[in-house]
């Protein structure tokens, strides 16, 4: 049987409904990561919450942080907060802030990283996820509805 398609997406996206925002800080931003699916529920590897946390303290500077500083703040954040230190080597923190770049939220130059043009985070999500990757990865579901529907007609003679 030959294959018809690849089972490689081409977009994937996560999306959680959790209740009305009433926490700030840290417990905001892991909210938002467990909503758009950067942590999963019940993970205890949690260090993206604090790469992004700590990329969002380094905007009301209009910052850029090189991946080194961002583990450095990293550390600090989590020894104020009594956290294990866990998930905090050089190249885990290079692994989210790749998956942050990918979702758009981020971005770098020349080696430092920032939220992307410092902007605000509902525009980027509304810009680069909402009006880009959803509507792309919702038309493609509907054209696979369309398909099933054309495929499976209760008319339709096999």
């Amino acid at each position: 049987m030959a294959k018809i398609s690849r089972d490689t997406p081409l977009a994937e996206i996560t999306l959680r409904r959790y209740e009305k925002p009433t926490m700030d800080g840290r417990d905001l931003v892991r909210k938002f990561c467990l909503s758009v699916g950067l942590l999963q529920p019940g993970d205890s590897r949690d260090v993206v919450v604090d790469v992004l946390h700590v990329l969002m303290k380094a905007k009301k500077g209009r910052e850029e942080l090189h991946s080194e500083e961002i583990k450095n703040k990293v550390m600090e954040l989590r020894k104020e907060l009594k956290i294990p230190m866990l998930g905090i080597a050089s190249s885990n923190i290079r692994r989210q802030l790749k998956r942050l770049k990918d979702l758009h939220l981020i971005e770098t130059n020349a080696n430092l990283y920032r939220v992307s043009e410092f902007g605000e985070l509902s525009e980027i999500f509304e810009e680069k996820i909402e009006n880009f990757v959803l509507k792309s990865v919702l038309g493609r579901v509907k054209d696979y509805l369309q398909r099933m529907d054309e495929e499976f007609k209760h008319n339709k003679v096999e």
